[in-house]
């Protein structure tokens, strides 16, 4: 999920798990333990489900009520059991053979009480990481911090340009928070697309509003799109190449090939 990754480094200590950065979800079967390939039939409803936090997005199915958009549901994910949000149920032409994950349960008062404490939670644990990043002078920038609902597991998500040495950091949160810590580094297109905010065109981003998945974007596409190249323009807030480029260089395809037709 990166554009840069960091090595796995081996534990510390037997509560302390540090992770690779990933570009895709493709693992998430590995990870959460939970995921499977199943065959599903038209009368089982497939789910798009959120985590609000990374702007991640993964499939699951729910047999034990209907799901509505919006709804909070219990469910494992890539980084472990958490409350994750209902985007909607996907639609399928037919039988087909679907990696997904299996929710556990709708959150009840008890579980939405507990994400409301956890936000808080996460406020002071952001601060006390950046104190211990300034005092340990490590080149990286934080970006948000998450309480996993259902696991004594804290995230810790960071930009840096270069590989982090970070082994004395996570000794330093150990101790503090008395949980398993996991650092995971991202690009500078990951955190756009997990924080969001306002494009050239006046409208959220589309890598945090359309998609969560971030696709190669080349300068030969706005070539093609009779763009200028003046990077200003086809750049975005995250000085990359905007991903609208690539959402809309499929329709400019075809228009080239009927012309050609």
């Amino acid at each position: 999920m990166s554009d840069f990754t960091i090595e796995d480094i081996e534990s510390i200590e037997e509560n302390i798990i540090i992770e690779e950065a990933e570009e895709s979800d493709a693992d998430f079967a590995s990870m959460s333990g939970a995921s499977s390939f199943i065959e599903m039939s038209l009368d089982v409803p497939v789910y798009r489900l959120k985590m609000d936090y990374s702007n991640d997005t993964f499939l699951a199915v729910f047999t034990d009520d209907v799901l509505q958009a919006n709804d909070m549901v219990i469910s494992p994910t890539k980084y472990g059991i958490d409350m994750v949000r209902v985007v909607g149920q996907i639609s399928r032409n037919g039988p087909q053979l679907v990696d997904v994950a299996h929710v556990i349960k709708k959150a009840d008062e008890k579980d939405l009480e507990r994400a409301k404490n956890n936000k808080k939670l996460e406020e002071e644990a952001y601060n006390v990481c950046l104190e211990k990043i300034h005092n340990r002078g490590l080149d990286m920038k934080l970006i948000c911090v998450h309480y996993l609902l259902e696991e004594p597991k804290i995230l810790f998500f960071f930009f840096s340009e270069n590989r982090v040495d970070f082994r004395e950091l996570v000794k330093d949160l150990v101790a503090v928070f008395h949980s398993r810590i996991e650092l995971r580094q991202i690009g500078v297109r990951d955190e756009a697309r997990m924080l969001g905010g306002l494009g050239q065109c006046g409208r959220d981003f589309c890598c945090h509003g359309i998609s969560d998945k971030l696709k190669a974007v080349t300068i030969k596409m706005a070539k093609e799109q009779n763009l200028s190249l003046n990077a200003l323009k086809i750049s975005g807030p995250c000085d990359r190449l905007l991903c609208c480029l690539a959402y809309e260089h499929g329709n400019y395809e075809n228009l080239s090939k009927d012309k050609m037709s």
